[in-house]
This record gives structure tokens, C-alpha cells and sequence, in this order.
């Protein structure tokens, strides 16, 4: 055995740091649980019998004699296709166009040489603070005719500000050597944004482009403000319908255990994007925490 090792076993954690993670330690455990729960019983729910559910009380752990008539009948709904094809069209191509406006705008905003760069951060972050509200959104969307359109739900929120500063401080931190010497073997701005800098920042992107799709898979309420038309409704305004109104045509009565489906087969897609970029996340979010 080493001396570091022999070391390293004599070493004491002193009492208060131990009683710090024991309790740290419970404190995430109940934390898990509170998620869990909830999210079993949603699941197991959504394979119970409907009407062994309605005379079930509390939580749920295991499914009342399971079936599979709910997901049965949430597959056979059309309205639930229809709202999974729009709502994909709006990950995929409105978390592209985020990420391409947002790369750009982040680009400009970091070049420390740009003389309106001040005046362009501070007119960035103003509108990080205030907005014109809710009716003024509306008459301006209506006014450039996005109006029932797919397009309203992606060109006026183009840009968040706070992604754009998470983009913004991660390109900050790229030396200047490397554009120059991409400068000075003819690479042009978008050589260097695309080929240079943004492999380089790939967690901030990473992670940007996670907040980028969430928001657009759980977007509803600006879909319920500009769409009117059925075949154009999200995902999410489909499932909204189902767990308000109970029911998907006008003559069906909806049951919670298809409503929990609904929530599962809604839920699902998502989840299984996060394991494969959670390894960027972390260290994502953490740029610019660290100065110096």
C-alpha cells in the first residue's frame, strides 16, 4: 500500500460534513420520490381497466387488471397522429431555425472589434426584461399575416434571449488565435462560426438546443392564441382538449385511463432525447459561472 493510500484511510470526515450528506442524501431520495410517484401512477394508470380505476382510491403502483384498450384507443385517434405530425414539424424545423438565428446573432454580439456591440447587448437584454404583453404580441403577429398560420409558432420566437447569452458567452470564450489564424487561411465568418467555433462550444449548443425543443413540444398557448384550424393543432393543444374537455370528438366521453395514455405517449418522445445529450448538459450550463 502507498503512503498516499495509507493516508487517504487514516483521513477522518469530520462529523458535521457527515451529517451534511446523510442529509443531503435523504433530502434527494424524497425528491426522487416525489417525482416518481406521481409519474407511476400516471403509467400504471394508463394500462389499468377503466372502470377498475374509477373505483380505485389513492395512489396507484401497479396496474388494475392490466389492458391495453387505453393506448388502443388513443392509436386509433386521428386527431392524435395529426397533432404528433405537426408538433415534429415544429421541434425539427423551429429548434433548427432557433439554433441558426441564435448562432448567428450570438456570433455578432461576441466579436469584441464590432462597434455597435454594446449598443446591440443592451438592447438584447432591455428586451429580456420587458415585453410589449400579450395583446400587443397578437396584433403584431396578425399585422405581418402569420395569422392561423404553423409559422406563428416559430418566426416570433425565433430568438429567446436567454439561449442567445448561453451561446453569446460560450463563443466569448474561444481565443482569439484560432479566428485569427482561420482568417488568415481565407476562412470567411461563416467558415469560422460553423466549422470552427460552434465544434468547439458544442455542450452550450447542446443544451440550447434541448431548452430550443422542449419549448416547442410543450408549446400550447400560443397555438391556442393563432391556430384555428384542427389539422394544424400541436400535440400539446390535442392533449389539452382531452384532459379539459374529455374528449377528442364531440360525441366520445373520454376516461382518465385514456387520458393517462394520452399523457404517456405525449410524455415519451422527449424523454428519450435527454439521455443522449445529458452528458453536454452540465457542462453546458456551467459556461461563464467560472471567471478568470
Amino acid at each position: 500500500m502507498t503512503q498516499e493510500k495509507k493516508q487517504a484511510k487514516h483521513i477522518q470526515i469530520p462529523l458535521g460534513e457527515r451529517i451534511f450528506y446523510v442529509a443531503d442524501d435523504l433530502l434527494m431520495i424524497f425528491l426522487c420520490v416525489l417525482i416518481l410517484v406521481p409519474l407511476i401512477h400516471v403509467v400504471a394508470g394508463s394500462f389499468s381497466d377503466g372502470m377498475a380505476y374509477m373505483t380505485h382510491t389513492g395512489l396507484l403502483l401497479w396496474p388494475l387488471k392490466p389492458t391495453f384498450e387505453a393506448y388502443q384507443s388513443v392509436i386509433a385517434n386521428q386527431n392524435i397522429w395529426t397533432g404528433y405530425g405537426n408538433t415534429l414539424f415544429l421541434v425539427v424545423v423551429g429548434t433548427s431555425l432557433n439554433m441558426l438565428a441564435s448562432l448567428i446573432a450570438a456570433y455578432v454580439l461576441s466579436r469584441r472589434d464590432y462597434m455597435l456591440k454594446k449598443l446591440l447587448n443592451l438592447m438584447v437584454v432591455f428586451s429580456m426584461y420587458f415585453s410589449g404583453g400579450m395583446i400587443p404580441f397578437f396584433l403584431v403577429v396578425k399585422g405581418v399575416g402569420l395569422y392561423k398560420s404553423i409559422w406563428a409558432l416559430i418566426v416570433p420566437n425565433l430568438i429567446n434571449v436567454f439561449n442567445l447569452v448561453i451561446v453569446r458567452t460560450a463563443m466569448l470564450g474561444i481565443p482569439d488565435s484560432l479566428e485569427e489564424s482561420a482568417q488568415l487561411d481565407g476562412a470567411g465568418h461563416f467558415t469560422i462560426l460553423f466549422r470552427i467555433i460552434t465544434p468547439l462550444i458544442l455542450p452550450s449548443v447542446s443544451v440550447v438546443a434541448l431548452y430550443y425543443a422542449v419549448a416547442h413540444w410543450n408549446s400550447w398557448f400560443n397555438s391556442m392564441l393563432f391556430i384555428k384550424d384542427r389539422k394544424k393543432y400541436p400535440l400539446q393543444l390535442i392533449l389539452r382538449e382531452i384532459l379539459i374537455l374529455s374528449d377528442t370528438d364531440e360525441d366520445f366521453t373520454m376516461s382518465e385511463t385514456i387520458q393517462f395514455a394520452t399523457i404517456v405517449v405525449a410524455t415519451i418522445p422527449i424523454l428519450c432525447v435527454y439521455p443522449f445529450i445529458q452528458r453536454y448538459f452540465v457542462k453546458g450550463v456551467m459556461v461563464g459561472a467560472v471567471k478568470g
